[in-house]
This record gives C-alpha cells, sequence and structure tokens, in this order.
C-alpha cells in the first residue's frame, strides 16, 4: 500500500482533481488504474481566504513496487495496514500497547498467562461509548454479556431530554446524562481525540460508527463529527445489532451496591435486586454520583482528580467563521470551529471546551436542585450561534481537602448555586455585563440558541474571585486570536461543570480494581475524556476479561 502525505488542492475543488494529483505525484499514466482511500482531511487557512484541503491518501495500484522505484517524492512512503483484531482464543492480546520500560501501572494492561472459566455472564455496568464498546468486543467474541443502564433507551431518552426542555420536569434518570449511549449523546458526537493507540483502536472505532449509520467522512475528518441527531439513531442500531448476537440490555437498572467477599465481587445489586458476577466492566460516566458514594463506602481505592468549569458562551457563528476563513467567497464551507487556550500566572489554565460549531446550549441537568450547561450541534451544525465552553481549571487546592469525593461536592455546590440563580432556567448574562457585576436587560445583536428555558442573572460569585479574574483575562486573550471575542454581547451562559470525572477509580496493569473482577474503565472511572478515548477504554478493558477469563 502506497500512502501520500500531504496533497493539498483548492477548497472547493472537484474530486476529480484529486485523482489528478495522485496520478501526477505516482506518474502513472491515464491507461494506469488505482484505487484510492483518504485517510485524513484538514483545511489549512493560514492565509485566508485563500483556503486549502491537505489530504493524506492510501493507493492501491498494480505493480506497486514498479511504481515506488520510479517515484522519489517526500511525501509517499510504504504504509503498513495496521487494523484492530480483538485478543486471540489463548489468552493474548495481540494489540497490547507495548508498555516502555519504567512505565507506571494504568499505561496498558498486561497479558495474563493461562485462562479462567467464566462461571456467570460478564456484566457490563453502563451503556455510553465505554460500555457499548466493550460490549461490542466481547458479544462478537461470544461472551453474550449483561449490560446494565440506569437511563433509558435513547429513543425513550431522546422524549424524555425533549420533554425537559420544554417543561423543566426532570428526570433523574433519564436526561441529557444518563441513558443509552451516555452523556456525548447529546454534544454533538465529536470524536476528535489526542489519544495515539498504536493497534489501530482509533479507526476500529470509527468503523464501527460507520458501519452502525455515522457517515462516512468521519473516517478522515481532521475534526470528525456525528451530530446529536444522527448519533441517537448510530446507537440504538449498535443496540440491536448486539442484541442479535446474544447481549442482553436492562434498562432502567441502577446498581446500588456490589457483594464482595475476601477481595473477590461476587455480584452486584441492581435495583436491590442480587446479580451474580464474576467479572463487571464499570462503565459508569462522569455523573453516577450515587454510585461513587457507594463505591467509597465500599472501600473501593478512588481518588480526587482535576477538572475544569466555567461558563457556555455564545457568538454569532458568521464571526467565527469570519475569523477562520476570511472573505471566502467560494463554496459554502462547514461552520467553523475553533480552539483556543491560554496559562496565566500561578498555573491557572482557561480554555474552550467542547466547542459546537453551529449548536445550541442546552440544560444538562441531572440532579435535582442543581443546574448545569452543556454544548450540542446537530449533524448539519446549522444553528444561527458557535458556542463553547469557556472554562477554568481547578485542582484539590480550589475545592478543598484530598477526600476523593471532594470534587464532586464541589461541582455539586456549583449546580445548587447555579439553580438558585435561575430557579432552574439556565442563567445567563452578556460577557460586558459579568465584567460590569450587574445583571443583563436584554441580549445585544444577537439573541441566544438555546435548548431549555433561559432567565438573566448575575452569574459573578458562582466561582471564587481570582477564577473570574483569570476567566476574564481568557477572554481578552482570546479575542488577540479571533476578534471581537471578548465582545460586550457574548452571551454566557451557567454552568459548566461536567467537563470530567472529578475522581479516578484506581485500577492496577491487569485492569482491575483492588477488588478482582471489578474492571473500572472509561471516563467515569476517570481514564477518558470524550467520546472516542472512552469508547478506546472500553476495548481495552474487554481485551483485559478476555485475557484472564474463557467461556
Amino acid at each position: 500500500m502506497i500512502k501520500i502525505n500531504q496533497i493539498k488542492l483548492p477548497a472547493g475543488h472537484k474530486e476529480k482533481e484529486l485523482e489528478g494529483q495522485i496520478r501526477k505525484i505516482l506518474r502513472l499514466s491515464d491507461k494506469d488504474s488505482f484505487s484510492y482511500e483518504i485517510l485524513k482531511r484538514s483545511l489549512d487557512a493560514r492565509k485566508k481566504p485563500n483556503l486549502f484541503y491537505v489530504y493524506t491518501v492510501q493507493v492501491k495500484v498494480d505493480g506497486e513496487a514498479q511504481v515506488l522505484k520510479r517515484v522519489h517524492h517526500p511525501s509517499v512512503s510504504v504504509m503498513k495496514e495496521i487494523s484492530y483484531a480483538f485478543p486471540s482464543s489463548d489468552g493474548q492480546d495481540r494489540n497490547a500497547d507495548p508498555k516502555p520500560a519504567g512505565a507506571k501501572t494504568n499505561s496498558s494492561f498486561s497479558k495474563t498467562e493461562g485462562t479462567k472459566k467464566l462461571q456467570q455472564r460478564p456484566v457490563i455496568v453502563g451503556a455510553g461509548p465505554a460500555g457499548l464498546f466493550a460490549a461490542y468486543q466481547l458479544t462478537e467474541a461470544g461472551y453474550a454479556p449483561v449490560i446494565l443502564e440506569r437511563g433509558k433507551p435513547v429513543e425513550e431518552r431522546k422524549a424524555d431530554v425533549e420533554h425537559f426542555w420544554e417543561t423543566g420536569v426532570l428526570a433523574p434518570d433519564s436526561n441529557v446524562q444518563f441513558g443509552e449511549g451516555g452523556a456525548g449523546t447529546f454534544s454533538d458526537g465529536k470524536l476528535n481525540t489526542g489519544v495515539k493507540d498504536p493497534s489501530g483502536r482509533n479507526r476500529f472505532v470509527l468503523e464501527t460508527f460507520v458501519k452502525f449509520g455515522a457517515p462516512a467522512e468521519i473516517l478522515y475528518d481532521n475534526k470528525p463529527h456525528i451530530g446529536t441527531d444522527i448519533l441517537a439513531s448510530v446507537i440504538a442500531n449498535m443496540r440491536k445489532h448486539l442484541i442479535s448476537r446474544g447481549a442482553e440490555f436492562r434498562f432502567s437498572c441502577c446498581v446500588t451496591d456490589l457483594a464482595v467477599e475476601s477481595g473477590r465481587l461476587l455480584g452486584v445489586y441492581v435495583n436491590e435486586e442480587f446479580l451474580e458476577a464474576d467479572v463487571v466492566i464499570l462503565a459508569l460516566g462522569h455523573s453516577a454520583r450515587d454510585t461513587f458514594r457507594m463505591l467509597k463506602d465500599r472501600g473501593i481505592p478512588m481518588e480526587c482528580k482535576n477538572f475544569a468549569v466555567g461558563f457556555r458562551v455564545e457568538h454569532p457563528q458568521k464571526m467565527i467563521d469570519h475569523a477562520m476563513y476570511g472573505d471566502w467567497k467560494g463554496k459554502p464551507l462547514p461552520a467553523a470551529p475553533y480552539k483556543v487556550t491560554s496559562n496565566f500566572p500561578g498555573g491557572r489554565g482557561v480554555y474552550s471546551f467542547c466547542m459546537c460549531p453551529g449548536g445550541y446550549v442546552v440544560n444538562a441537568s441531572s440532579m435535582t436542585g442543581g443546574t448545569c450547561v452543556n454544548g450540542m450541534s446537530y449533524s448539519g451544525r446549522n444553528a444561527a450561534n458557535a458556542n463553547s465552553a469557556i472554562i477554568v481549571s481547578v485542582t484539590p487546592a480550589d475545592f478543598g481537602g484530598d477526600d476523593a469525593l471532594s470534587g464532586m461536592v464541589y461541582q455539586e455546590m456549583l449546580e445548587r448555586k447555579n439553580f438558585c440563580l435561575g430557579g432552574g432556567k439556565i442563567p445567563q448574562q452578556l460577557f460586558g455585563d459579568f465584567r460590569q457585576n450587574v445583571v443583563s436587560s436584554a441580549y445585544g445583536d444577537f439573541s441566544s440558541c438555546t435548548r431549555g428555558e433561559t432567565v438573566f442573572a448575575n452569574l459573578r460569585g458562582l466561582m471564587s474571585e481570582e477564577m473570574e479574574q483569570s476567566f476574564m483575562l481568557g477572554m481578552e486573550h482570546f479575542a488577540r486570536v479571533i476578534p471581537n471575542f471578548d465582545r460586550k454581547d457574548a452571551i454566557l451562559s451557567g454552568m459548566e461543570t461536567r467537563t470530567s470525572s472529578p475522581v479516578r477509580i484506581l485500577r492496577d496493569d491487569t485492569g482491575q480494581s483492588v477488588v478482582r473482577g471489578l474492571y473500572p474503565c472509561g471516563e467515569g472511572a476517570g481514564y477518558a475524556g470524550g467520546i472516542m478515548s472512552a469508547a478506546i477504554d472500553g476495548l481495552k478493558s474487554a481485551s483485559a476479561v478476555m485475557g484472564k477469563w474463557s467461556l
């Protein structure tokens, strides 16, 4: 297979122009046939408004050796195909990440010699990306897992979420945070990740999404996304496939306790009923606070971890498009995303998170008497505004104490204060009024795009004064990158608190907790930060189970 990097073509080009460039670089005649696949596509806007797409492609052509012999081009190389394969029946993980000398635990899972017979079907707690991909791998290998999800199937969950946005009546176990698909289902299905997985799990996750209905463009777009509207269907299709292959889903089933004897897991209590289990993959998601408390009470080793909080900030999408694309007059381009980050004296980081082009700010609450927000885009990304969480990093020094749940308690405190400000509605304030410490009375040159009712309030005082100053400095700093980012009528919505899990459930390099048979994984366990990394961690946990346990 031949790989070609850095094929650069003007935005708005035709498909035949890409084929022509491939033919030119490989010095192929008009009679030479070939096929190609796009591996990556990104938009280069450094010389805006002259915009270019940059491609990486893999090419199949007859006489590959002869083609490579006559081609001397810096962007051409031989490509070794890497595809993810499940662990083999001998218990060895063919995809195990290489573990460098001196590496700490949790970076990869060790292989296990031999196998141990499973007496019960493996249990997976949580049907977010980590749980679903763990279930997918185990199901395809014949393990027929039982998936426990405290929320509802995604079709029913969507109806509950819409009802909440329209009426303010919260379903505590079926909302933006809880239910099939996990929290990412209502954040536009962003699939970009910084995880570098040499075994090919990244590609496998994307291919699986495409298999179940996601657009093929996610396989090569630099910042792939599915869209909340399409992702819900993808998740439902995945569930139906798993059931057809022997998996069992049990919805509205919350794990309330563990049964442990002599350091070994015996099973879980589900809605107070006992379910015997040798193996439980714990893929909780970042909002399962009652379960975190239960785990702490049962002595499961956990620790608090850093995370970030802040506000959703809206700007007109046209303003962001102009900042990113300049005076582009050609074929319409996708709504432009952005990413901004800064650090200030004292090490306080301020940065954008979960940026939603052409999106909505949504009421993402899951706690009675608490309000939090998130961002969401549909597949078309055609709403009038861009929004992103502009967040400030927080550490144990901010939320006090080193108790494992102290960060979670801090999140709850912020959400209660936020609820009181808005009476359950999303409290909002224009940035200029935030600076002046006064309640806004009306929107400026543009209105908010939200799902859920809103009310004007003074957001000052939710965070500490030092954190507020960092937030304002960040907004001013980002205006140097995106002109007018700190405009007075930028709309702030409070508060973004669920950026990542506030806890880490400790596991060793076999993927298990100190309680043997318990496999914490995904974002809720503190080992992922988004759909892709959670899905990859779910695959790793499934491999760890398969490496030890046989059917």
